[in-house]
Order: C-alpha cells, then sequence, then structure tokens
C-alpha cells in the first residue's frame, strides 16, 4: 500500500520522544496516570476493621500492631509493623483487620485516571505488600513527609499530595517488580527474552510486527514464545501491541493539537479510518469525540486567561 502524500513526512509534532522511550518499567509506568487527594492517619484496637473508600485505590504503610488482609475465602495475609501495601482495585469482599492493638496506619487514597494503560491495570492483583526489609529504605520518610504535606494548609498542598502519591506508587510497583514477584506485563521484565520484545513493541510502534519477527527477536521458537508471551503478559503480543498503540494514541490526543489521521499514522495505522475503528473498540468512543471533549474542557481555561485583567 502506497502513503498517501501527507503521510510520507512524519511532523514534529508527531515525533514520539517523550511517549516511548526510557527504561521500560518508565515507559510504561508514565502511561499509568493517577489522582490522589487524601492522606490521613488511622488507628485500630484489636479486632476492629479498618474501613476503606470501596470505590478507590489505597496504598497504607502499618506503622504499629499487625494487619489480617483477607479476600472471599483465600488464605489471610499478615502485615507487619513497617508493611506497605496496594490495593489498586476496588475493594468488594474484602477484609483488613486489625489482629494487635492499637494498631496504626497511613493511608493514601487516589484513583487510576480513566486514560490509564488498562492492560497494565488488570494485570494487577488485589494485593501488592511489600515487607519492612524492602520498603524501610524509602517508604518512612517518604510518607513521613506525606502526613506532613497533609495537615499543611499552605497553597498547593492538594498537589503536593497528588504528587506523592503518585511517587509512592510507582516506588511500591518498581520495589515489586525487582522482588520477581510480579505478574501481567510487569511480569514479563523478569524474562529477558520477553523483554527485548517488549521493548521493541514499545520503542517502535510504527513497526508492522509479525509473531515470526518477535520471536526471532527473543531467540524462541514461534509456539514457545506465544506460550511464554501470554502466560507472562496476560496478552497475546499482538492484542498487546494493539493496546500500547491505542494507548499512545490517546496520549497524543490529549497533549497535541494533530489531526486524527497524523496520531493514527504515527502509532502504525494505515488510514485514518482503521485506527478510529481500532481506538472505538477500545475506549468506547471515537478519538475526534475524545479530541472534541478535550478541546471542550481547553476553552473555558483559555477564556479565562484571556479575559484576566492585566494588573
Amino acid at each position: 500500500m502506497i502513503d498517501s502524500p501527507e503521510h510520507l513526512i512524519i511532523l514534529p509534532e508527531m515525533q514520539l520522544e517523550g511517549f516511548a522511550t526510557g527504561d521500560l518499567l518508565s515507559q510504561v509506568l508514565a502511561q499509568m496516570r493517577l489522582t490522589g487527594d487524601r492522606v490521613y492517619s488511622a488507628t485500630l484496637e484489636q479486632g476492629d476493621r479498618l474501613e476503606l473508600d470501596r470505590n478507590s485505590a489505597h496504598v497504607c504503610l502499618l506503622q504499629t500492631g499487625r494487619l489480617q488482609i483477607q479476600r472471599d475465602d483465600e488464605p489471610a495475609v499478615l502485615l507487619e509493623p513497617g508493611d506497605i501495601f496496594l490495593l489498586p482495585h476496588t475493594l468488594e469482599k474484602l477484609k483488613l483487620t486489625a489482629c494487635d492493638g492499637p494498631t496504626t496506619l497511613a493511608v493514601c487514597r487516589f484513583w487510576f485516571d480513566a486514560g490509564s494503560f488498562r492492560a497494565m491495570l488488570f494485570a494487577l492483583p488485589w494485593l501488592i505488600h511489600i515487607k519492612r526489609t524492602e520498603a524501610a529504605p524509602w517508604s518512612e520518610g517518604l510518607l513521613h513527609f506525606m502526613l506532613l504535606e497533609a495537615n499543611d494548609v499552605q497553597p498547593g498542598g492538594a498537589l503536593m499530595v497528588s504528587r506523592l502519591i503518585d511517587l509512592t506508587v510507582i516506588r511500591v510497583l518498581r520495589t515489586w517488580v525487582q522482588q520477581g514477584a510480579a505478574s501481567g506485563w510487569l511480569g514479563g521484565l523478569s524474562d529477558a527474552r520477553i523483554a527485548r520484545v517488549l521493548r521493541a513493541i514499545h520503542e517502535q510502534p510504527r513497526q508492522q510486527w509479525r509473531i515470526d519477527a518477535l520471536a526471532k527477536l527473543a531467540g524462541m521458537s514461534r509456539s514457545s514464545f506465544c506460550e511464554r508471551f501470554s502466560a507472562l503478559v496476560g496478552r497475546s503480543p499482538l492484542r498487546y501491541q494493539n493496546e500500547w498503540r491505542l494507548t499512545l494514541a490517546k496520549t497524543m490526543l490529549a497533549t497535541h493539537t494533530s489531526r486524527v489521521g497524523d496520531v493514527g499514522f504515527a502509532v502504525g495505522y494505515e488510514s485514518e479510518a482503521a485506527f478510529s475503528r481500532a481506538y472505538k473498540a477500545f475506549f468506547g468512543r471515537s478519538p475526534r469525540e475524545d479530541q472534541s471533549a478535550r478541546n471542550a474542557a481547553d476553552e473555558p481555561s483559555a477564556k479565562a486567561r484571556f479575559n484576566t485583567p492585566t494588573p
């Protein structure tokens, strides 16, 4: 297929630099956007249950006492002082009970933004537990500073809290990956062969990858590669590539004023129609609808800036 003239050159604003560069973990974590709005301390007596907002995600540091976490009929997980845990999903059928009293925790509430990389979020387990031996070098100082900010009424405090929660969640995920306990695409980082393929998909989204080429890059047979990739990442190689492309495209539409067709071509689609169909099937609405919604949201702030009197 011969590209139309406007597709022969990638416009400067369509370069993927900044979207698909850096180490592999940073590439995908950059697509995991979250908003944190509350940090607080909680104290429980023995037998008390910790009540959390069931529609939010949480990251918590156990300061004193012990806490038992249980979901349905699964074996309970016992947390010791200094442990940090991440609850990335809604809290249905989850019980958090103090085993000793008093038990104190620092609790951070947040939610993943709608544009986050869905393939990554689906792969996260219901609980990520980092023990004190792994968390102590960074968690205590970070969460102590976070609690100070939470009680500070200075301007910019809410933004500081949100940024600090963002940093804490990323640090928890990085520690989890380093422990070799990660699942999903994060688990793929523990296998050097699969990690090579993930890096290639991330860094070259315009490339029309085929299974044979990816298997060769991994140094594996076609069947072994597909089985290993799907087991670790939770997606077939080509499905993962498509989801990564579309996630990059959504980010680009939110940060650029470029045409939809140019964005689609920049991430590897040969026509605007094919890009729009794939985008709508994945996100539930067309790229033009997303772009229009962003433009509409930008208009009030732009008018406010324009109408602000000059001192």
